[in-house]
């Protein structure tokens, strides 16, 4: 059953109505009765590994939707498929994303429902669609997240430094500006969160204790899945387990930040 309520309201010489529709599809889409509906952006939040995590709401909106805009297509009809879910797939990466934009303003003006979803884990985070969301808000199209599963957040949490502040600054450039980067971030006083590829994790490493010393910092790899795993300990001890095996899977590095270091040498006393 569907919970409504209206409300009436005149603007210069035209009555609009808004209802709100409180399902998990029809939500908080705006109707317009002087002109045909808009659509809405919905940005859904996906599994990072375990697709248990999936929401149910989220798999709501992908069984209803018109069609969906997916980072990689082949990783969202997977997902799909497993679902149980037959859905028009279309491809949205940031060498396309200019390309596409107007094509999907133009549909979500013609009132279609579109879904953008990212690789894996929460949309944006990393990932294109920013250009996207900002056109719509532009065009006054309704914007919905979904919240759901994100490696940052799930790292966070589970690695045991401060998470009352922090600071996430994805993946770090490769070359050219990587040190200014981490020289900004050694002052900062909350848990900084970076993304990394396992084949970088121990030159990030090493990085980190040449600019910003020998901090207390956590590696936490293939999040959900059947070999998830954290790596706890200073940076150069594990530096030293690094050069010992090799690492796999998405991985995720935290830094501890100032807060936690001021606290440690409190709790340590005087050296």
């Amino acid at each position: 059953m569907i919970s409504e309520k209206t409300v009436n309201f005149s603007i210069g010489c035209l009555d609009d109505i808004i209802q709100i529709c409180n399902d998990s599809f029809a939500e908080r889409k705006n109707i317009d009765t002087a002109q045909h509906s808009q659509g809405t952006l919905y940005l859904v939040s996906t599994p990072i590994g375990n697709l248990e995590d999936i929401t149910l709401r989220a798999l709501n909106i992908l069984k209803q939707v018109d069609f969906i805009l997916a980072e990689d297509t082949r990783t969202a009809s997977r997902l799909l498929h497993h679902f149980g879910i037959s859905k028009k797939v279309v491809s949205y990466f940031s060498y396309n994303e200019e390309r596409r934009i107007p094509y999907v303003i133009e549909e979500l003006q013609a009132g279609k429902n579109i879904v953008l979803i990212a690789e894996a884990g929460t949309p944006l985070i990393s990932d294109p669609g920013l250009k996207l969301v900002a056109a719509a808000i532009h065009q006054q199209i309704m914007v919905v997240p979904i919240p759901g599963a994100s490696a940052l957040l799930a790292a966070l949490v589970g690695a045991g430094i401060p998470t009352d502040r922090f600071i996430f600054e994805g993946f770090l450039p490769r070359k050219k500006g990587r040190t200014k980067i981490l020289e900004q971030l050694a002052a900062e006083q909350g848990t900084i969160i970076l993304y990394e590829s396992p084949y970088r994790v121990q030159k990030t490493v090493e990085d980190i204790v040449k600019i910003m010393g020998n901090r207390y910092i956590v590696i936490a790899r293939e999040l959900t899945k059947k070999f998830e795993e954290f790596i706890r300990g200073y940076a150069s001890d594990i530096l030293t387990a690094l050069s010992e095996r090799k690492l796999k899977g998405e991985v995720v590095i935290l830094i501890a930040g100032m807060d936690f270091i001021i606290e440690q040498n409190k709790k340590n006393g005087p050296q």
